[in-house]
This record gives structure tokens, C-alpha cells and sequence, in this order.
């Protein structure tokens, strides 16, 4: 018997990407009220009327501090969802984003001509953001309601990949998607897949639609579906229930390419890398331009240095200040890194080529603090001029491990389509890896940047590395 769907019926849900579009939307709108109420205290300090045409002529400030926020938001995850569902994460970031902004606005401030910027107006805004934006956050769930509520779903399928679907869901989107239950065969039903009930089979689909209210279905294996299955998805469909393959939904909510569950859907990895569309793509020519800008400008400010770093390196062990190993470029093209020598002369000559790891005896004293400030990669801004290499892509890796690797992670090969980076998304969202497991949770990262690759995406990975330096986070 089919579950009444007239019963209680429920209010929309919004899909993540919806529910981070709203909150910008607030947040912009703050940010809008706070640019007003600082030139509101600006025109009360310097004894100006606070008029219509004031307020036009400064409407730059507008544009200016929305884009910043917006910017500075991205690069500290503002947006995402783990962190808005806590107050205290929320009210962290926002304490760094005033911070950086504050900070930005003091550079540009120094390097301008004296009356050029109002000396206080941006800490009018900085106060009148901060607050605004802490009501705006806080009194969201009870301003937008069914807004805030999580998602009710269902898992289609079971094994690894429903598995690893719902980790993710419980790790990185608890607060945005109440798993109701599986959809497994009828010979799983009643048992449970981590701490998730198999509800029913294929043909009882409806029924919980109806019955918990269902908004998104997750798909685990469209090829593992059977008609009745199939049929009862498209039903749901059409009666407005969102359809989200767990690949995409992994993908989305993680920041990663789930490599061991693409299975036959290897488009998954490939599909963004082609303009099929004939039109002419400007992102390589961007990017190729700003490899050489940025790699011209490092290495001349590089040469600053480079004198005492010598000096301390000789002074600290014998060997060659350089130090060149052979890795992998793009389409698996040979080439030598270059790098200061960080560890003691001929290291892996009793191991053989093994992956670094966190107090490595080799790394020598000065060799332990070039890598901590990541001075030892300065060098591969020549490999960046050569061509070997970009300012952002995946690492550039030995080719023992590529040819380990391959063997043991699907699709591994995959990160050797584009150009190797100097530093990477999976760089700066992923710790210091050791271990074979580390470097498929990297290649999953390295899939997603491979998709999703573009200057905006480049410029967030710039600035997270930035963060990274000057944390002294290096291994």
C-alpha cells in the first residue's frame, strides 16, 4: 500500500548550493549596511553632510569591500557548511576575515598617497561588519526555517561506496542531510550499514518518499540499478525529489574525487577537461602568464636571501647547496626538480627512493627549518620559467611511486594530464602524507582541483598557501 503523499506535506528544502548562495546573499547585504554606517560615522567625524551624492561618490567602497569579503570568506571556508552550523566556528572565521581585511586595507593604506584613503573608516566598517554579520549568522535558522533544516534522504544501494557516502555525510555535512535510510536488495533488509537502517528494496522507494518526507535520493551505482529500482527513482523524480549521484555528492560536500568508487563511471574524472564547445579558452594563456610573472618576481626577491642561505647551509653539513631529483610532468614526461638540499648527501643510499615523513633523521638542522618555511621549493620557481612545472597543479612526483601507485590507486595516472604545481589543492587542504593511504586521499583532492581548475580556484590555493608558509607547517 502506497504512503498518502497529501499527509503532512513539507516545506522546500534548499540543495547546498542554494543554502550558500542565501548565505552570501546575507552576508553581502551586511557587508552593504556596514560600508553605509561606517561613511554614516565618517561624515559625523569630519563634519560632512551625510547626503544621497556622498554616499554615490564613495560607491566604489561598495564594490571594493564586498568583492574583498567575498574573496577573504572563500580562502577561510566562511561558506562552509560545517563551519556556519557552529556558532563558534563562525564566529572564529569571522574574527580572521575582519583581521585580514583590516590588514589588507593597512598595506594598500601605507602604499598610497596620504589622502587617498580615510585613515578610520575602515574600522567604522570593521566593527559595523563584524556585528552585523554575527546577528546575520546567528539569527539565520530562525529567519529562513526551512532553510536551515537538513535534507531527508535515501541511499540507493549498499557495499564500500553507500558506505563511504554516508562517513562523508556524517563527517563534513551532518547538519545539512538527515540520512533517513538504504534502499538495498530484499535479503538486506533490517540489517545495518553504518548505523543506517536497509529500509527496503526498489519497489518500497515511494513509499518512504511519501512517508519521511524525502527530498534527495543518492545514487551509489547507476549501473547496479534493476528496472524496478530505476522505475521507482524516476517516480520520485517527478514528484520534485532531487537525484544526486554519490560520486558528485562526495565530490561536492568534501572537496574530493572518491577514485575508489567511480567504478564504470569514469567520466566522472575526465568529463570538465575538454572545451568541446570549439570557443577559445583563455585559462592556459592566463595561466601560463602568471607561472612566469609570479616565478620572475620570487626568484628576484629569492636572490635577497640567498647569500646567507648558502652560507648557513655550508656551515651546517657538507655537500652541494642544490640538491635535483627526477619526477614526473605532465603526460609523464621526465624532468629534475630542483630544490635546496634539506637532508644529509646520498640519504636514500641504504633505502632506496621512500616517501619523507615527520622527524625524518635525514633532514639535517638547517634542512629542518628550510622545509618548515618551505624556502627549500624556491628553487622549482626555475622549473615553473622552464615549462616543467606551474605555480598551482598536483605535486610533481618520483617516478618509483607513480609506477607503485599506479598499481595500488585507480586513476592515479590521471594527475599526470596537467602540469605539476609548486604547490596544489591537495597541498593546502590535506597534511603532510607519509603513506600510500595519503597519497589516494591527495589524488582525490588533486581529481578535484583537475576538474574544477580555474584562476579563481588558483588565486584561493595562492593565498591558502601563503597561510601555510607562514605557519611553519612544513615537513
Amino acid at each position: 500500500m502506497i504512503f498518502n503523499p497529501n499527509s503532512n506535506r513539507h516545506r522546500k528544502q534548499l540543495q547546498i548550493s542554494e543554502r550558500k548562495v542565501l548565505i552570501a546573499l546575507g552576508d553581502i547585504a551586511a557587508v552593504f549596511a556596514a560600508v553605509l554606517i561606517a561613511l554614516r560615522i565618517w561624515t559625523l567625524v569630519a563634519g560632512y553632510a551625510f547626503t544621497i551624492e556622498f554616499v554615490l561618490q564613495q560607491g566604489l567602497w561598495f564594490i571594493v569591500l564586498a568583492g574583498l569579503w567575498l574573496l577573504l570568506a572563500a580562502v577561510n571556508d566562511f561558506y562552509d557548511l560545517r563551519v556556519a552550523a557552529k556558532w563558534s566556528r563562525t564566529l572564529q572565521r569571522l574574527l580572521i576575515i575582519t583581521a585580514q581585511m583590516v590588514i589588507v586595507y593597512v598595506l594598500v593604506f601605507f602604499v598610497s598617497d596620504r589622502d587617498a584613503l580615510p585613515r578610520l573608516f575602515i574600522l567604522y566598517y570593521g566593527v559595523a561588519s563584524f556585528i552585523l554579520i554575527s546577528l546575520w549568522r546567528f539569527s539565520r535558522p530562525a529567519l529562513l526555517g526551512w532553510a536551515s533544516q537538513p535534507r531527508r534522504t535515501l541511499v540507493v544501494g549498499t557495499g564500500w561506496a553507500a558506505e563511504t557516502m554516508i562517513d562523508a555525510i556524517k563527517h563534513d555535512a551532518s547538519d545539512e542531510y538527515d540520512v533517513r535510510g538504504i534502499i538495498g536488495s530484499p535479503e538486506e533488509v533490517g540489517t545495518m550499514l553504518n548505523g543506517v537502517p536497509v529500509l527496503g528494496a526498489g519497489a518500497d522507494i515511494m513509499n518512504f518518499v511519501f512517508r519521511d518526507q524525502i527530498t534527495e535520493i543518492i545514487i551509489t551505482g547507476t549501473h547496479e540499478l534493476s528496472g524496478t529500482t530505476f522505475q521507482a527513482v524516476m517516480d520520485a523524480y517527478e514528484r520534485g525529489v532531487v537525484i544526486t549521484p554519490m560520486t558528485l555528492l562526495y565530490e561536492r560536500i568534501t572537496g574530493r574525487v572518491p577514485v575508489e568508487h567511480v567504478n564504470n563511471d569514469w567520466a566522472v574524472v575526465f568529463l570538465p577537461m575538454q572545451n568541446t564547445d570549439g570557443m577559445f579558452d583563455p585559462y592556459p594563456f592566463l595561466k601560463r602568464t602568471f607561472d612566469i610573472l609570479f616565478a620572475l618576481v620570487g626568484l628576484l626577491a629569492f636572490a635577497v636571501v640567498f647569500p646567507l642561505v648558502v652560507l648557513v647551509v655550508r656551515l651546517d653539513s657538507r655537500g652541494s647547496i642544490f640538491y635535483t631529483q627526477e619526477r614526473l610532468g605532465r603526460n609523464g614526461c621526465l624532468f629534475r626538480v630542483i630544490k635546496l638540499r634539506s637532508m644529509v648527501p646520498d640519504a636514500e643510499a641504504a633505502t632506496g627512493a621512500v616517501f619523507s615523513k615527520r622527524g625524518d633523521p635525514r633532514v639535517t638542522r638547517v634542512g629542518r627549518f628550510l622545509r618548515r618555511t618551505r624556502l627549500d621549493e624556491v628553487p622549482q620557481l626555475i622549473n615553473v620559467l622552464r615549462g616543467d612545472m606551474s605555480m598551482i597543479g598536483p605535486r610533481p612526483e618520483r617516478p618509483e611511486h607513480v609506477q607503485r601507485l599506479t598499481q595500488k590507486i585507480p586513476f592515479y595516472r590521471t594527475r599526470l594530464i596537467v602540469r605539476p604545481g609548486l604547490t596544489g589543492w591537495a597541498q593546502v587542504r590535506y597534511d603532510y602524507g607519509s603513506t600510500d593511504e595519503d597519497a589516494r586521499a591527495k589524488l582525490q583532492y588533486d581529481l578535484y582541483y583537475i576538474r574544477h581548475h580555474s584562476l579563481l580556484l588558483d588565486f584561493n590555493i595562492m593565498l591558502r598557501t601563503v597561510g601555510k608558509v607562514l605557519s611553519m607547517s612544513g615537513v
